[in-house]
């Protein structure tokens, strides 16, 4: 198996695990580091039109991404795969 298989395969294992989870379980600045990992990881930059409606929430989630926005797709996977470890047990 290469490096980038063995890296996906732990993403999606970790995607897994947080799928299951349930919203309140974690406070609300994990769950935004969580989403803009797994958007930096999936789909790369973000970009202003990736947001059609705009409230308060998206802007805190673009907020997120576009901290992490300086992150690869795989530094982006590493972190997610990292932070879903360190949140479940």
């Amino acid at each position: 198996m290469q490096k980038d298989d063995d890296l996906d395969t732990r993403f999606w294992e970790a995607f897994d695990k947080a799928s299951n989870m349930t919203e309140s379980s974690l406070p609300p600045d994990v769950m935004l580091r969580i989403y803009a990992y797994y958007k930096q990881a999936t789909t790369g930059d973000v970009q202003l039109r990736q947001f059609q409606t705009f409230g308060v929430r998206d802007g805190f989630k673009m907020n997120a991404w576009m901290q992490v926005k300086h992150l690869t797709p795989d530094e982006a996977k590493e972190r997610y795969i990292e932070l879903i470890n360190s949140v479940i047990k």
